[in-house]
């Protein structure tokens, strides 16, 4: 049955931090709320864990109103940023602690904690200490002490932020991988696009307290409802370009060619996308921009800037007239100050709304 959320909203007096946020979680799905601090997602994340109560709206668990249920009715477990192990207790006895206080005997105890430890490669560490354990090892203990006791939920609230990037990237493959073999419905709070885009079923892009575009991680990159989705995804982000329709007919763009590249599908979209004033922003990823010989049918003509060479892949920094934008090709040889043509293909050209 999974969690519905219904029109959620939570006010700290006069400042509403969630504004009436709805979605349907899927049972055994791995959800991501992403956004910028201060975006309302951890506190959308607290209330569904019970630790805030809603001003207004409704939380459902397995079919079950948990709205304003105490924490421990709602079978949920949580895993934090700080980890938040008990100095004092080995890490036998910190993953077998929320068995112990629902009386669970010490034999079944035993070997649940062995199990979990097993399957998240800490067993040789259960006589130990945190203090005597590396960062990594001790959010290993901490998303061991959370999945112990199989719980119908798991809250994640930026669990791999305090990791290098190294070990990030193994504990997000190992972390996706274990829900998914456990089939527990996941909650996984982050600000961090790569998280969110290689572990999530869905991605939730939140925004001043709304849920401004709900998708799978590629719907989200690929089709972007609105500028801020648009330049919060992707690194680096998408180019827009300023456009606008101010009468039925062509539409206008800084980059003529590109806006005269929007197929007929997006073209579809424009009216429903344009601002009050009948602007919009045409929009393509830097990795879709073709570098061609200047004047090549369908290009624009464009400056280069400055050249980034990155290895596998170069960014090659643009200017058109007034407009910098940025295309990413394999390694090139292009130097500052070559004119170059830069073809949109009007496949990857989308209608973003301002």
């Amino acid at each position: 049955m999974g969690i519905q959320i219904r029109n959620v909203q939570k006010r700290f007096g006069v400042v509403t931090v969630v504004n009436g946020v709805s979605v349907d979680i899927a049972d055994g799905e791995f959800f991501v709320m992403l956004g910028e601090s201060g975006c309302g997602k951890t506190t959308t994340l607290r209330m569904v864990a019970g630790l805030e109560l809603p001003t207004s709206g409704s939380i459902h668990i397995n079919g079950k109103d948990v709205t304003f249920a105490e924490p421990r009715h709602r079978d949920i477990a949580m895993a934090f940023q700080d980890y938040g192990l008990y100095p004092n207790m080995t890490v036998f006895e910190n993953i077998a602690f929320p068995l112990k206080i629902r009386k669970v005997p010490q034999a079944d105890r035993r070997r649940k904690v062995e199990e979990t430890a097993g399957r998240l490669g800490i067993a040789d560490y259960l006589s130990r200490k945190p203090f005597q354990l590396s960062g990594g090892q001790r959010q290993r203990v901490s998303l061991a002490r959370a999945l112990v006791r199989n719980p119908k939920v798991f809250l994640m609230d930026e669990p791999l932020s305090n990791l290098d990037a190294k070990l990030r990237a193994v504990m997000r493959t190992e972390i996706k991988k274990l829900v998914s073999d456990l089939g527990i419905t996941t909650i996984y709070v982050t600000h961090d696009q790569i998280e969110a885009m290689s572990m999530a079923d869905r991605i939730a892009v939140m925004r001043r307290g709304d849920m401004v575009q709900v998708g799978s991680p590629l719907e989200i990159y690929d089709r972007p409802l609105t500028r801020f989705v648009a330049d919060f995804m992707g690194s680096p982000p998408m180019n827009l370009f300023p456009a606008s329709l101010k009468k039925p007919g062509r539409p206008t763009c800084q980059i003529q060619e590109f806006v005269d590249s929007i197929p007929d599908d997006e073209q579809s979209l424009i009216a429903g996308r344009l601002d009050s004033t009948g602007q919009f922003s045409a929009g393509i990823r830097p990795e879709h921009l073709k570098l061609v010989q200047p004047g090549s049918t369908g290009s624009a003509r464009a400056v280069v800037d400055f050249v980034e060479p990155l290895g596998q892949t170069t960014n090659v920094y643009l200017t058109a007239g007034e407009t910098r934008f940025i295309a990413v090709t394999d390694r090139c040889d292009r130097q500052v100050g070559d004119v170059v043509g830069v073809y949109a293909p009007p496949e990857f050209v989308r209608v973003v709304a301002n």
